[in-house]
């Protein structure tokens, strides 16, 4: 009998059994499913089970976390239900052909836009930065600002309107550029086209209006006239023009001989794409956005304005959960550049802070139930500094309720705020910290509905929840050892003649960074257990204590993890999704049950591949299980050099 035999009879039952199963694979951590019908899976049920951590929903495939014992689990997992598992990337293309058209579309555009969103998040904190010190007059009774009265703070007023202007006008670089980067195209052809829509020849968009048309410069060919406008801080626009260029990139490619392909498609494809991006999609896409833009500005501004509002704060939450969400960055991006500010990202935030309120009911309601405190605490955290999947999927979609009381308070607190205008400058910190990115002419108003949004969803939930939830939910005691603390028991034994001395290595030279900034919620809001990661400046992970290889990924070959002498089990991952990559761009050096000495080599791995697929290099060190170490502590905001800077510290 396997060592998971009762939980991978449950969980195989629990998630709608072995004909609800499309595909399934898994990663270093995570079990990953692609289920006929998601409805079946019994979220609550499956989280009892002793080896599971949390679950949570992603671009279509049911993910359950399990740890570092994860493969040996999916192996008596596929073995027990009779079923073969698959790639990751075979996982991948089964819970898309799941999705809707729509699922699909906003899937693209939220991975379109990801990495632009801490660039807009910055220029909007900046542009508030700059509001305080240029625009407020503090002084002289009112009639001078910061910048007025300080030679220091006016150069600095205007030097940090570069960040901002490289932020909001070249903003169609950015979407360009992101578009090839998600559809597999070369992406230095995207950062071209995206720069001939805001080269300083033309004219500035944001100039357009208040220019004569016979004053707007032309490009005459005899035949014809093109209009020499700028395309700064157009959205729709430059996402058109990055499409048709990517249609045109793969077209070529499919169809030109390898020979020339260097010089042919490249040519064919960025001449034809600039030259329709300012005749055709370019004039197109800005209409489309003006009147995007507009439609949702004039109707928050409408007579019906608290309507809309309160519609958008109740939904919102929900939104997010499909996926459709992702519309509304398009939208506030428009909205900023064609109004120099935006009346909908407030209430985003609003209803971030409200979800992150019933998580903080819900963990004082469970404050005796250790396991729900792993994940209440620091989903309550994200929420409130804006990442809200951990507190939605993992507690208040899980019991309903808390789910509903800050849809409630969300929707009173957007009323409040569009009833009084409340505009940022941009996007922003999507939690508490938002106030930053709102004009400082609304504060006032938008504390008072970001107070709403925290005492209405926190009070509801607490209300309902002292009835709602059983006292096993409110706290349950543990009445026997799991089977995941006697793993850890065993591979204490194996690694009895290891060194323990007190300190843990980096495994990579460069940068160390918190865990809470990795890009990853399974790592950053440290499911997996705390640690440091590591932006690297070189290519060998190295050992970071003397200690047993006890979980290797042969496959992949991009993480494995390591217990020392005092129980103590650490996991090692190099980069965020390269399981993705199948083991292109790395080598193992180490196999399971080998010992290791602080130093040794362990994996080695291809930036530039890693890059090219699309992945962060961030490399992780987690402690996914303290044993008989006490006061494990990390440390952070360092150069560190593999092998000898110490990051963890422990007695």
């Amino acid at each position: 009998m396997g060592k998971y035999r009762d939980d991978v009879e449950q969980l195989l039952k629990l998630v709608g059994g072995k004909e609800n199963i499309q595909a399934v694979s898994h990663c270093i951590t995570r079990m990953r499913f692609v289920l006929a019908d998601p409805k079946k899976a019994d979220e609550k049920a499956i989280e009892n089970i002793p080896s599971v951590k949390g679950t949570f929903t992603q671009a279509g495939q049911y993910q359950v976390i399990i740890g570092n014992d994860v493969a040996e689990f999916y192996n008596e997992f596929t073995a027990f239900a009779g079923i073969e598992g698959v790639s990751k990337d075979a996982v991948k293309a089964a819970a898309k052909s799941g999705q809707n058209p729509a699922q699909r579309i906003m899937g693209a555009l939220g991975e379109i836009f990801a990495p632009i969103i801490p660039a807009l998040i910055c220029g909007g904190l900046i542009l508030g930065f700059r509001n305080v010190i240029g625009e407020i007059n503090f002084f002289a009774d009112g009639t001078k600002s910061l910048a007025d009265i300080s030679q220091f703070w006016s150069g600095m007023y205007q030097f940090l309107w570069l960040i901002g202007e490289a932020v909001f006008h070249l903003l169609p670089v950015g979407i360009v550029w992101s578009i090839t980067k998600k559809m597999g195209t070369t992406q230095m052809l995207g950062i071209i086209l995206g720069l001939t829509l805001v080269s300083p020849q033309l004219l500035n968009g944001f100039s357009v209006a208040a220019t004569p048309a016979a004053d707007i410069p032309v490009w005459d060919f005899g035949f014809a006239q093109v209009q020499m406008i700028g395309y700064q801080g157009q959205v729709i626009s430059a996402m058109l023009a990055g499409f048709v260029l990517v249609f045109l990139e793969k077209f070529f490619r499919k169809h030109c001989p390898e020979v020339v392909s260097m010089i042919v498609v490249p040519f064919c494809s960025l001449v034809p794409a600039v030259i329709i991006a300012h005749t055709v999609v370019g004039p197109i896409g800005w209409k489309i956005g003006d009147a995007l833009a507009n439609v949702v500005y004039n109707g928050l501004f409408s007579s019906f304005g608290w309507l809309f509002a309160g519609v958008f704060g109740l939904l919102y939450a929900p939104l997010v959960m499909t996926g459709l969400h992702h519309m509304t960055n398009a939208i506030d991006s428009q909205l900023v550049n064609a109004y120099e500010g935006t009346i909908l990202w407030p209430m985003i935030a609003l209803s971030n802070i409200a979800q992150g309120s019933s998580v903080l009911a819900m963990s004082l309601l469970q404050k005796k139930n250790e396991r729900a405190q792993q994940v209440n605490v620091p989903a309550c955290i994200s929420c409130y500094l804006g990442v809200t999947e951990p507190a939605l999927f993992g507690v208040n979609l899980k019991y309903g309720f808390p789910l509903v009381c800050g849809m409630i308070g969300s929707c009173i607190a957007a009323m409040v705020s569009v009833g009084f205008g409340v505009q940022a400058f941009s996007i922003g910190v999507g939690g508490l910290p938002g106030i930053l990115s709102i004009k400082t002419e609304f504060y006032v108003p938008f504390l008072a509905a970001m107070a709403i949004a925290i005492a209405v969803p926190f009070l509801l939930t607490l209300i309902v929840g002292s009835r709602r939830l059983t006292a096993e939910e409110k706290g349950r005691a543990e009445a026997k050892e799991s089977a995941e603390e006697k793993g850890r028991t065993e591979t204490k034994e194996s690694a009895e003649a290891m060194e323990a001395d007190g300190t843990i290595t980096s495994v990579l030279s460069g940068r160390v960074i918190p865990i809470e900034e990795v890009d990853d919620n399974v790592f950053s809001q440290k499911i997996m257990g705390d640690g440091v990661a590591v932006e690297p400046e070189d290519t060998l992970v190295k050992a970071p204590a003397d200690a047993a290889v006890t979980v290797v990924m042969k496959e992949s070959g991009h993480a494995c993890g390591l217990t020392l002498a005092n129980g103590l089990e650490l996991l090692i991952h190099v980069g965020i999704d390269t399981v993705d990559m199948n083991g292109d761009g790395f080598r193992l050096f180490v196999e399971e049950g080998q010992k290791v000495r602080r130093g040794d080599p362990l994996i080695q791995f291809d930036p530039e591949k890693i890059k090219a697929a699309g992945h962060p290099l961030t490399t992780m060190l987690i402690v996914t299980g303290e044993g008989g170490a006490k006061n494990v502590t990390m440390h952070s905001g360092m150069e560190a050099k593999a092998g000898e800077t110490a990051v963890i510290t422990y007695e």
